[in-house]
């Protein structure tokens, strides 16, 4: 999912950020427990909508793997999605969850990975993305994401507080650079926050500004069952563990 981008100097690109992207989150279900949850589902079901698919890894190494159904990735970033059609074996259509019906219908499973359901911060718009990726699937059809748990706070390691918290990477080109990310606000159960892109020696090459939502569990079935969706399993973690008073994800498979 995208989000505001407020692009420095030239020279740091839309095209070099997604490649960043792929180099700091590298799609690896053989040791993430969480790339590997999705991975098992993708691979058993026949058809596939991924919302949010960002750069299509998820679906470049269900293909590799020897996935053979219909494959769909989805998702708002145009730069994003050029690195996604690297593979030409798996459809890719820009557009936003709620325009979940450009993909066609009657999918066996979609899923929305990396958190992006937390993009979706307005009240109508988790309606409208809801009931969009609803009408895709076929009865029985499954819709599996994951939300960060409120009671975790999250956002409150995401603050900078020191030199500690600027990472320094390489990037495919072999350049350097700098990054970090500060917490601009939080209320009513939204988090502000931006991340930047530097230089070694600090001058700022790219700001990505986002806002993500964080809803409890009663909230998010309210929206949920409102979008006629059966909640079929909830997790708090990703070996399928129940969901507990330290839990820090919310992993829901809904069935339609």
């Amino acid at each position: 999912m995208s989000s505001d981008t407020a692009p420095g100097p030239c020279g740091y690109s839309d095209a070099d950020d997604a490649a960043l992207y792929d180099l700091l989150n590298p799609w690896n279900p053989e040791a993430d427990p969480g790339d590997r949850f999705y991975h098992e589902l993708v691979m058993a079901a026949g058809s596939v909508l991924d919302v949010g698919c960002g750069t299509g890894a998820m679906l470049h190494q269900a293909r590799a793997d020897g996935h053979r159904g219909r494959m769909v990735g989805l998702d708002p970033d145009t730069a994003a999605l050029e690195r996604a059609r690297r593979r030409r074996d798996v459809e890719w259509v820009q557009g936003t969850a709620a325009g979940a019906a450009a993909c066609g219908s009657c999918f066996d499973l979609a899923t929305m990975t990396g958190h992006a359901f937390q993009f979706l911060v307005g009240d109508a718009e988790v309606r409208a993305s809801l009931s969009a990726v609803r009408g895709v699937l076929r009865d029985g059809g499954r819709f599996v994401f994951e939300t960060r748990h409120p009671q975790a706070r999250a956002w409150e390691g995401w603050a900078r507080s020191g030199p500690g918290d600027v990472a320094a990477v390489v990037d495919a080109s072999g350049r350097a650079l700098r990054l970090w990310q500060d917490v601009d606000s939080v209320a009513d159960g939204v988090v502000a926050f931006h991340g930047t892109v530097a230089d070694p020696g600090g001058t700022v090459l790219r700001e990505d500004h986002a806002r993500l939502r964080f809803l409890g569990v009663a909230e998010l079935d309210a929206f949920l069952a409102g979008a006629g969706f059966t909640v079929e399993a909830r997790y708090g973690d990703w070996h399928r563990g129940p969901l507990t008073g330290d839990s820090t994800e919310i992993v829901t498979v809904a069935r339609r």
